[in-house]
């Protein structure tokens, strides 16, 4: 009690006025009081939804970057393997209900690909640039295929809608 009677003070400037981090953080709780899920999801499909129609391929390209480097500084090859592991799974969940046409199944595809890509880690030596000393996926190498998928999205959901 002591310890939010302290902070509540400390958080009121000298003319007793609350600061601009109290009042956000209770308009953050009053809102979060206010509202469900589905508000929340449907202010971020507005915001994306604006940002893309202000954004071009390059500001895409930018955050995949950016975004790539900090996931590639943080995982190693096993979590990649993992992550395309449970890709192919959820996509096969997915498709269970759909006939594959005798095409390879998703999970397959997805555990196809993540061993591929272990692989080609584990066979590419030091001196390649799009990998570092401990077999992660270099900044540059993530950030770029990171801004390719995004474009080839926005490409496939711009060429869906004409």
């Amino acid at each position: 009690m002591a310890n939010r009677n302290n902070r509540d003070n400390n958080n009121k400037d000298n003319n007793n006025k609350m600061t601009l981090e109290e009042a956000g953080r209770k308009g953050g709780e009053a809102t979060s009081k206010n509202h469900d899920r589905e508000f929340y999801e449907e202010i971020g499909r507005k915001g994306g939804e604006a940002t893309a129609e202000n954004h071009d391929r390059e500001f895409y390209e930018e955050i995949g970057r950016k975004g790539g480097e900090a996931t590639a500084e943080n995982h190693d090859r096993e979590f990649y393997e993992e992550i395309g592991r449970k890709g192919g799974e959820a996509r096969a969940e997915q498709s269970n209900n759909s006939n594959n046409n005798g095409k390879m199944s998703q999970e397959e595809a997805g555990r196809k690909g993540g061993e591929a890509r272990s692989k080609n880690r584990s066979n590419n030596n030091n001196d390649d640039n799009d990998n570092d000393i401990n077999g992660k996926m270099s900044r540059e190498e993530a950030g770029r295929k990171g801004g390719e998928a995004r474009a080839r999205q926005r490409k496939n959901n711009n060429s869906d809608e004409k």
